[in-house]
């Protein structure tokens, strides 16, 4: 009797009691997974003491068929206060992957909890692109959202009453204004466009369509021609100042207008300098004594001997 009673305790109270010392495995596990963004979401735990933290192990297909059933940890996912967890470059292949998660709290860790069934990323959800379209004077434009380098867009536009003439465009760069049609004065345009993911070889549903009406010829001339005459105006003006600026050069390059050296400055009047002259001129005369020929004769034979 005794030791059916303490096989009763044993096989009862000891699982409780380890139990016990567990903490709850997380719950509600699901992936949301848009536009190729991935998102693995579980429901918090509500335990009294420190905070719970979280960590996340994924299970590729590799790692299921040839690397012994291992799974591996996502360094981003490791010890996280929050519930979620982006997961996004770790499901790197078009394959069924398995997750699962744990929760920790000081040195108590739960079960690990798994996700119900294998997710593929070919199963994500692809939505419309957000697009704005402009008419820019007679150019039909159209801006779309960046979702990455993975994304492609398909865009359609026509002219509104010819819906049966569509036009289409491949866009592989978002970054950008897009281009797509010079249009007809005064003609209404439409657009709509959708995503494409070469990689699970998938599209989105089109895009609400959405249309704008290019300028009116009379309207564009009323505005525009103003801006022309101004513009016209200050060119003219530019050239006039470049031609005025060149002949300036030109003129200083040939001509150089060089200052006179100081002797040859004035210090005097015109008058004053003749009348100088003339002065000097009359003592010249005034200092000139002529001799006769036999006394000239006198003084050479004297100066010969």
């Amino acid at each position: 009797m005794a030791t059916r009673f303490r096989t009763f305790l044993l096989g009862s109270l000891v699982p409780l009691l380890v139990s016990g010392a567990l903490l709850p495995a997380p719950q509600n596990i699901t992936i949301l997974s848009t536009n190729m963004k991935h998102f693995l979401v579980w429901s918090p735990l509500t335990v009294p003491g420190e905070a719970v933290k979280y960590s996340i192990e994924f299970q590729g297909e590799y790692e299921r068929d040839y690397a012994n059933d291992s799974w591996i940890p996502i360094g981003e996912c490791t010890d996280i206060s929050a519930t979620q967890c982006d997961i996004t470059e770790d499901i790197s292949a078009t394959v069924p992957y398995n997750l699962r998660v744990r929760a920790a709290q000081g040195r108590e860790v739960s079960r690990w909890a798994t996700l119900n069934g294998l997710f593929n990323r070919v199963t994500t959800s692809l939505i419309p692109p957000m697009l704005t379209v402009m008419a820019d004077g007679y150019h039909l434009l159209v801006e779309l959202e960046h979702l990455g380098p993975a994304f492609e867009f398909l865009v359609l536009y026509w002219r509104k009453g010819q819906e049966n003439q569509l036009y289409e465009k491949v866009v592989r760069d978002s970054n950008t204004t897009v281009h797509l049609e010079t249009m007809e004065a005064g003609a209404e345009y439409c657009v709509k466009a959708q995503t494409y993911v070469e990689a699970i070889n998938r599209s989105s549903n089109f895009s609400q369509v959405q249309c704008v009406k290019a300028a009116d010829s009379k309207a564009f001339s009323v505005i525009f021609a103003p801006i022309f005459f101004v513009a016209f105006v200050v060119a003219v003006f530019i050239l006039f100042l470049l031609a005025w600026k060149t002949c300036q050069v030109c003129q200083y390059s040939c001509c150089p207008n060089e200052g006179l050296p100081d002797t040859l400055k004035l210090t005097e009047s015109p008058a004053g300098i003749l009348n100088y002259r003339g002065e000097e001129a009359e003592k010249c005369d005034m200092s000139v004594h002529v001799q006769p020929p036999d006394e000239l004769l006198r003084f050479w034979i004297h100066d010969a001997l």
